[in-house]
């Protein structure tokens, strides 16, 4: 019997095989080195992040200059000192002060000018909200011609500017407020039109504002 004749190497096909499955193994060693240097840069990335956290951490100071400069005045304030302080921001928190109202009311209570004054200059209010507040404090308790309003605040304390601050920043109609007094007035005594007039005029009501009142309550 004659031996068969030997076929080629390049057309058997367990070589074809083999060669497919060599093509698969160094695709897919590629794709993972690929996949390597993708999660490098992504490390390379986070860390360059982390490096500029941790620099824009370490400029950043963790205290300011103000707190600094308060912290030492805490600690060089005496107890008195922080007494009047505590006592002043009482006083805000219940009601509206003038800032020369303010320490005259903590020389009332005791404290010194000097503690007092410490105090008031330490809260550091803005006392144009507080004339503001203590207007609106006073018409909820009476009646008041702006004029009149004006040299209320100032007999609080209050500066001409705050003063005129204040009643300039209400939503008030001094017309009604005219009409209010006269009421007022009118359930403590009797009076004339004409009286009535002239005394909401020395209130501070002008000539229109007393004769509206007038007309508005019937006289």
């Amino acid at each position: 019997m004659d031996e068969k004749q030997k076929m080629p190497i390049f057309k058997r096909w367990w070589f074809w095989l083999i060669v497919i499955v060599f093509v698969i193994a160094i695709a897919s060693q590629g794709n993972k080195d690929n996949d390597k240097e993708s999660v490098g840069g992504f490390k390379q990335a986070d860390s360059s992040l982390t490096e500029q956290t941790e620099k824009v951490t370490e400029e950043s100071p963790e205290t300011t200059v103000a707190d600094e400069e308060e912290e030492a005045t805490n600690e060089t304030e005496t107890l008195s000192q922080k007494n009047a302080v505590r006592k002043a921001k009482e006083y805000l928190r219940a009601m509206a002060f003038s800032k020369d109202g303010l320490i005259e009311q903590l020389e009332f209570e005791g404290f010194s000018e000097e503690d007092a004054t410490y105090a008031v200059n330490k809260i550091n209010a803005d006392w144009k909200k507080q004339a503001v507040k203590k207007a609106e404090e006073y018409l909820n308790v009476m009646a008041f011609s702006k004029n009149g309003l004006i040299g209320q605040l100032e007999f609080d304390g209050f500066s001409n500017e705050e003063a005129n601050h204040a009643v300039n920043n209400l939503n008030v109609n001094w017309k009604e407020q005219a009409v209010r007094k006269g009421k007022e007035y009118l359930n403590i005594m009797a009076f004339s039109r004409n009286g009535l007039i002239e005394q909401l005029k020395f209130d501070g009501f002008t000539l229109e504002e007393a004769t509206y009142a007038a007309d508005q309550i019937g006289l």
